[in-house]
């Protein structure tokens, strides 16, 4: 099968051309405004961004991934920016990793150099790896022939001819494929004749780790601007917005949705540090009128909380994903803001986006109207998408199974890892680890991941599922508790439960209220694997951290 591909726009060559097109055609409107008073039209972005890169290329000699270390903000936009320009690898850093996990990051992808700043290495535990390079410092370098020379580039040189100053915008890419990367490009094979910055690697995104260890996904051009116009085309981003961009660059759904996409399509984009700051996050949807937010739902609960009813009144679209939109907080949202809640999917390995629910209705090729919402679903695939579904190990529910996706946003491959990039890759689609189905209308509805499971007397138990009945029986939020799995010397597993804040409720009335459902009494846990803690642990997205409370888990009650 052909790899399905949109039609990009002519002048969406490489991430680095899109945006500058984008600056020359909206050059005095506001691109970036962050929560420390920053404010920078188009033409200011560029200039910057084109100064930042020649002081750059001196310092980054023949490095092809380049570090970054920093919170949503206008420096963190500009560093990003003027990697592309240079044609190198931007590998925004989980900045709330542990040193061993930066290490080995850095250790996968020979990285010499770690941009950030110095407000935040004051709060840091541990040590960037590489040179460090402090983005304040960078931009004392600038001097005035420098920023009269970037200001020139930048406002009088043609389009065509920038490529002659900075790689990335270049008709052919000048760099070798020195990265380190073992993994097939799926695009890249559909053009055999022809070497493009569209299927060049544009960006490394470590996984969260949420299960284990992170993975380094290579996603090109390609990929993440084709996600980009997908998400343009579905949601229908026909005028200019004001996006509320919360989320962390090292995160997927940040580093698409609230750094190149808004940037890319001409939005103005509004940063904040912290995106767990909800107080301030509130106040800036207010002050600047933000009309999208994409986040996750453990951010948006947040907001619920300590948000005022008419801070975010000017949001016309909200769309969360990386975790599942609970049906109690989508109505808490309703309820305070009157703002509908709309769910998305998507992972790191497809850049991240396959499918989403929007609130307007589609038009068929005959003509008639299709609906674009379904509440407890995460939507219908993004054009140029396709879903598949493989029940074949699933006997007892034949229409769900293993949700594999084929499109132009999957990813390149794991870096330097050949044998994990083969087990999710084949012949273009990819084995997404979800299970889930696909309904008669098209819509996509997430059952559970396969990681998700404990073999239990050789049935195969569903820790989402046994959530769910906590949830109910508890009235908690996903926040509140996690269902996961022990070694159990006897059936291989033992179901254990970590939890908070159930107020007086006793895990030995929780399993009496479950015995008294009508589910398999394998789903039900032992009163003794029951583990309370103060807070579960998450990660900086909002995610629950699975393998940090698996491992809590097995201390507590094994002793391991």
């Amino acid at each position: 099968m052909q790899t399905i591909e949109l039609k990009l726009p002519d002048n969406w060559k490489s991430l680095a051309q899109a945006f500058v097109h984008t600056a020359r055609t909206h050059a005095h409107l506001t691109a970036i405004i962050d929560s420390t008073g920053t404010k920078l039209t188009y033409e200011q972005t560029l200039v910057r961004a084109i100064a930042l890169a020649n002081i750059l290329t001196p310092i980054l000699a023949e490095s092809r991934f380049v570090g970054v270390m920093l919170p949503p903000s206008a420096g963190a936009a500009l560093v990003n920016l003027a990697l592309a320009l240079l044609g190198r690898v931007a590998v925004n850093l989980n900045y709330s990793a542990t040193q061993e996990t930066l290490e080995s990051c850095a250790r996968r992808c020979n990285l010499q150099q770690t941009i950030t700043g110095k407000r935040l290495l004051e709060h840091l535990k541990f040590t960037p790896p590489g040179q460090i390079l402090c983005a304040e410092d960078l931009q004392h370098n600038a001097t005035l022939a420098l920023k009269a020379l970037s200001w020139s580039e930048a406002e009088l040189v043609p389009e065509k001819l920038l490529g002659a100053f900075f790689p990335g915008l270049s008709e052919t890419p000048v760099a070798s494929s020195r990265s380190g990367n073992t993994a097939r490009s799926i695009n890249r094979d559909e053009h055999p004749r022809e070497r493009v910055w569209l299927d060049e690697t544009a960006a490394l995104l470590f996984t969260t780790g949420s299960t284990g260890e992170p993975k380094g996904v290579l996603l090109s051009h390609r990929n993440i601007l084709s996600n980009i116009y997908a998400i343009k085309l579905h949601a229908e981003f026909e005028s200019l917005h004001v996006v509320l961009g919360i989320l962390p660059f090292f995160h997927s759904f940040g580093f698409t949705l609230n750094l190149w996409g808004p940037l890319v399509l001409g939005h103005t984009v509004i940063y904040h540090y912290d995106p767990f700051d909800s107080r301030k996050v509130c106040d800036l949807c207010q002050k600047h009128e933000a009309t999208v937010l994409f986040c996750t739902p453990t951010v948006l609960r947040a907001c619920t909380r300590r948000g005022k009813s008419e801070q975010l009144k000017s949001l016309s679209l909200c769309i969360v994903g990386g975790e599942k939109l609970s049906p109690q907080l989508a109505e808490d949202v309703k309820s305070k803001f009157g703002l509908t809640v709309y769910e998305g999917y998507g992972l790191t390995e497809t850049s991240p986006v396959i499918a989403c629910n929007v609130p307007w209705e589609f038009k068929r090729n005959d003509g008639s109207r299709a609906i674009g919402y379904k509440p407890g679903t995460v939507g219908r695939p993004l054009p140029g998408t396709k879903i598949k579904i493989d029940c074949s190990a699933n006997a007892d529910h034949p229409e769900e199974g293993m949700i594999m996706v084929h499109g132009p946003q999957v990813m390149q491959g794991y870096l330097n890892d050949d044998r994990g990039t083969q087990e999710v890759l084949h012949d273009g689609w990819f084995t997404t680890g979800d299970l889930g189905f696909l309904d008669q209308d098209g819509f996509l509805s997430i059952t559970g991941r396969l990681s998700q499971f404990s073999k239990i007397g050789g049935e195969m138990v569903p820790h989402i599922a046994i959530e769910q009945e906590i949830l109910n029986i508890t009235q908690g939020n996903e926040a509140s508790v996690c269902v996961t799995s022990v070694p159990d010397p006897n059936r291989g597993e033992r179901l254990a439960v970590v939890y908070n804040n159930w107020g007086d409720m006793t895990p030995e009335a929780v399993v009496e209220a479950l015995r008294k459902q009508s589910i398999c009494k394998l789903w039900i846990p032992d009163s003794r694997d029951f583990v309370k803690l103060e807070q579960l642990p998450t990660l900086p997205s909002g995610k629950l951290d699975m393998q940090k409370i698996k491992t809590i888990a097995a201390s507590k009650l094994n002793g391991d």
